[in-house]
This record gives structure tokens, C-alpha cells and sequence, in this order.
């Protein structure tokens, strides 16, 4: 049996759409299903300031982005039964920008967000090709598994370059 921690904290004052807590949670634990059966994460809900200052600050580019995650290193000692995998931040309002603009509804956009977290908390990356090509394969199914449509489609009508973070 699969046993998942997520929590999740609201920090974003302003009056933006973000979905239901069991809606983020549900989206977390199918990125975690098959790839590990117990883990620890928060999910974090920010606003522009706050992303922005953790985006310049730990990947050195400025404004806001989107999602950024942190994977947490456990020493060895550790108590392995449930591992801390880290935590996901997502810019509510960036999100929500971004879902209008690349025409998506902001739901499929929102669990697409936390999905591609929770990936990077499990080790996938997108910096090289090859890795970005397996880390979206991974994405499309998850979310197809869900119900939302391939998020990358977009990208192949030249909207945008397909890569969230």
C-alpha cells in the first residue's frame, strides 16, 4: 500500500484561483504512484514576490516563474519508510496567466504544474533533450491518466516552447 504526506501551504494573499487542496494532493500522489511507494512533500502557493525572490535567488534568473522545486537531500541515517522528497512552489497568479495564454483550462494547466514538480522532485529533468523528451512522455501519460489532455500540444502549434520551468 502506498502511503503519501503532502502537505499543503497557502501563502498567496491575493484573491487568485488555485485548486481545492484534495485536487493538488490527488495530482501529487498520481506523479508518485509507480515511482515510489511512500513520500513526504509540501506544496507551496505563493505570490509574484515571493517567486520571484526564490527564482533569482536560488536559479539565478529574474522575475517570477511558474513552479520551482526543491528536492530535499536526506542524510543516510535517516528513516527511509517515508522519505521527504521536498517541496513544490507554484506562483498562482503566473500560473493562471500562463493557462489563459496558452489557451488550456486552468485546471489541466494547475495538475500539469504539480505533476511536472513532483517530477523534478523524483529526479527528472528537461536541460538536455533526451531527458526533457522522457520527462514530458512521463507528464502526458500521468495527465492522460487524470483525464487532462497532452499539455505539450500547444508547443506543436507554436505557442510556446512547450517547457514550463
Amino acid at each position: 500500500m502506498n502511503t503519501y504526506q503532502i502537505t499543503v501551504q497557502r501563502v498567496e494573499t491575493a484573491k487568485v484561483y488555485s485548486p481545492k487542496n484534495t485536487d493538488l494532493k490527488y495530482w501529487a500522489m498520481a506523479a508518485l504512484t509507480n515511482n515510489m511507494k511512500s513520500a513526504e512533500l509540501t506544496i507551496r502557493i505563493v505570490g509574484i514576490e515571493e517567486m520571484t525572490g526564490l527564482n533569482e535567488r536560488y536559479r539565478h534568473k529574474q522575475g517570477p516563474t511558474n513552479v520551482l522545486s526543491f528536492p530535499f537531500d536526506m542524510p543516510r541515517e535517516w528513516d527511509k519508510n517515508m522519505p521527504l522528497l521536498g517541496d513544490i512552489i507554484i506562483c498562482a497568479k503566473i500560473v493562471n496567466q500562463e493557462a489563459k495564454q496558452q489557451k488550456k483550462t486552468r485546471i489541466a494547466h494547475w495538475a500539469h504544474m504539480v505533476v511536472h514538480g513532483v517530477l523534478h522532485l523524483l529526479g527528472y529533468d528537461h536541460e538536455i533533450e533526451k531527458d526533457a523528451v522522457k520527462m514530458e512522455l512521463h507528464e502526458v501519460t500521468i495527465l492522460k491518466s487524470l483525464g487532462f489532455p497532452n499539455p505539450y500540444h500547444i508547443a506543436e502549434k507554436g505557442l510556446h516552447n512547450g517547457r514550463g520551468c
